[in-house]
């Protein structure tokens, strides 16, 4: 049963990170079926922001009160019936229904992301194992299927209502066998004694959740950073063609695959906090390649390196975060919402900076946020044995 649960968890992950990127893929051509300007676009795409953010925001609270299975639920069939808005909006003019199928793409996608990755970290805990790296690589395993897929449909012109409607139908399948095998995991209930309060009324913001979540924070805000801007760098700084740009980031997300599938040995070799700290220098290395790259070859080695330099970032600080015998699920969910919450606005930030400094300059945010990183890696360590067994920290 145990299998089957782990195997629903990533079933979940797989199908956003198809969808986000079969959506992604696919937006010139929502555009043009709209006949939406840049600023009626802008508002389109906010619903997906806006989504994701409220999504993210309450998850936090929800997981509490209703635990993790009906996020995850709520996670695999919002974002199918969002697929399926644009699918048939878009074709129809109907720009308010196309924002209203990416709300629900952002909000099913936000609320799953913190129910998953609180889930997967109960999980590791009861395994002792390395699970949460896993359900990542599962994201970027469904990002590059998606926006493999998305490259070759664009090429072979096929419409954009035909595309969605497939991606629809592979989401619901992936949803449905999800919600038919998720087991939640028992948990450990934090026992509070006269002289010390529960856990749950104790904040969980110590100095070392603190440190972690800036470690998450800095991780998803370059991986923000390389979704959402490197395509544009290649356009506009290497006037490569858009398909060129579509590559780029695919092998950014094949790169971030294969160092979360190739992990787990690294970490069970060398610890949890070293390889956070050596993702951190090899990130910090291929965003440096980018910022200075006098070439379109030299920015997509770069950004090869960048994608397998914190691939392994995130799900380790989650990890990290989870490591804890009573109060593992309210630190990943504060951890995970910064990161989310950097993912999201990372971007915007990124594009103003970019509009007065350039967007390779602008790329040196997200190298400083990895050097930190590098520096308060050891926040990620594991717990000593007497820790795991509710010792005090």
């Amino acid at each position: 049963m145990r299998a089957r649960h782990r195997a629903a968890l990533f079933a979940t992950s797989t199908m956003t990170g198809f969808g986000i990127a079969s959506w992604i893929t696919r937006t010139p051509a929502v555009r043009d079926e709209l006949g939406a300007s840049i600023e009626t676009m802008g508002i389109v795409l906010l619903g997906l922001s806006v989504g994701s953010m409220i999504g993210i925001l309450g998850a936090g609270a929800l997981v509490r009160r209703t635990g993790t299975r009906p996020l995850v639920l709520v996670g695999g069939a919002l974002p199918v019936l969002g697929m399926l808005l644009v699918a048939l909006l878009a074709p129809a003019h109907v720009a308010a229904g196309v924002w209203a199928g990416l709300f629900c793409i952002g909000f099913g996608s936000g609320v799953a992301e913190i129910g998953l990755n609180v889930e997967a970290a109960a999980v590791e805990r009861q395994l002792g194992r390395p699970v949460v790296p896993v359900l990542h690589a599962c994201f970027s395993l469904g990002t590059v299927v998606g926006g493999a897929a998305g490259i070759g449909l664009t090429a072979l012109r096929t419409p954009v209502t035909a595309h969605l409607v497939v991606a629809t139908v592979v989401m619901a399948g992936l949803a449905a066998f999800a919600a038919t095998n998720l087991r939640p995991v028992a948990r450990t209930e934090p026992v509070g004694t006269a002289s010390s309060p529960p856990p749950r009324l104790r904040s969980v913001l110590t100095v070392q959740v603190l440190l972690i979540g800036v470690v998450t924070l800095a991780m998803a805000f370059a991986e923000g950073a390389a979704s959402d801007w490197l395509p544009l760098l290649m356009t506009s700084g290497h006037d490569a063609p858009e398909v060129v740009g579509s590559l780029v980031f695919t092998g950014f997300a094949l790169a971030m695959f294969v160092g979360r599938s190739a992990g787990t040995p690294l970490v069970a070799r060398f610890g949890r906090a070293p390889v956070v700290r050596g993702c951190a220098a090899v990130g910090t290395v291929g965003v440096l390649l980018v910022v200075t790259a006098g070439s379109p070859v030299v920015t997509a080695i770069g950004a090869a390196v960048w994608g397998l330099g914190i691939a392994l970032g995130f799900p380790l600080a989650i990890s990290a975060a989870g490591d804890h015998p009573t109060d593992g699920d309210r630190r990943v969910s504060v951890v995970a919402t910064a990161g989310y919450v950097a993912f999201l606005a990372g971007p915007p930030l990124l594009g103003f900076l970019g509009e007065h400094l350039g967007l390779q300059a602008a790329m040196l945010v997200p190298a400083a946020l990895l050097v930190v990183t590098v520096c308060i890696a050891s926040a990620t360590r594991t717990a000593q044995s007497g820790q795991r067994t509710g010792e005090a920290r």
